[in-house]
């Protein structure tokens, strides 16, 4: 794993609490969450359940977002993000990051990951390449559309969210392929 911190350059944010049914913090992922769109045995490519409580007085929506800070690109990967999820939203069930979107809150939708596909891509470390952290973030945003078209990077989406974050809540999940 590298050192690299997705939050030291961000804002401060008040924490608040997100849980999963899927996901215990930091351990690895379920052979669920890995990815079978690149080729990894047993992946299915199905998002975590998400249940998150605790958010910050004014918020008035949330993004969720999954990135692999430690993926050997330069600027890690991103594998998920959703954006505009109505603040009186409080959970995600497992697989709605997928390809359809359809168990998402009216209003919400999914940006292209970094593999260019608007849904969830399960885990795929390079096989040999050691451990990798995989940041589920909720974002506790001050306005109720943060107003990034749906075609736009998930990097965008965090430099636009910047300065409307309230409140995160992050449960970091693991994974590795030995070789």
């Amino acid at each position: 794993m590298s050192g690299n911190d997705p939050f030291a350059r961000l804002p401060e944010a008040t924490a608040f609490t997100v849980t999963s049914t899927t996901v215990t913090d930091g351990a690895s992922w379920a052979p669920e969450q890995f990815s079978d769109l690149f080729g990894v045995p047993g992946g299915k490519d199905v998002s975590p359940q998400l249940s998150w409580s605790g958010a910050p007085e004014g918020t008035k929506s949330y993004a969720v977002t999954v990135f692999d800070p430690d993926a050997p690109t330069g600027s890690g990967f991103w594998h998920w993000a959703v954006a505009d999820i109505p603040a009186t939203v409080t959970e995600l069930p497992e697989g709605a990051g997928d390809e359809t979107g359809s168990s998402l809150p009216k209003g919400a939708f999914q940006l292209p990951n970094d593999a260019r596909a608007a849904r969830f891509i399960g885990a795929a470390p390079p096989a040999g390449h050691g451990p990798h952290r995989y940041f589920i973030v909720v974002h506790a945003l001050d306005v109720e559309s943060i107003g990034v078209p749906a075609d736009a990077t998930p990097a965008f989406l965090g430099f636009t969210m910047a300065s409307h974050i309230l409140g995160r809540a992050v449960l970091t999940a693991t994974a590795e392929i030995t070789v």
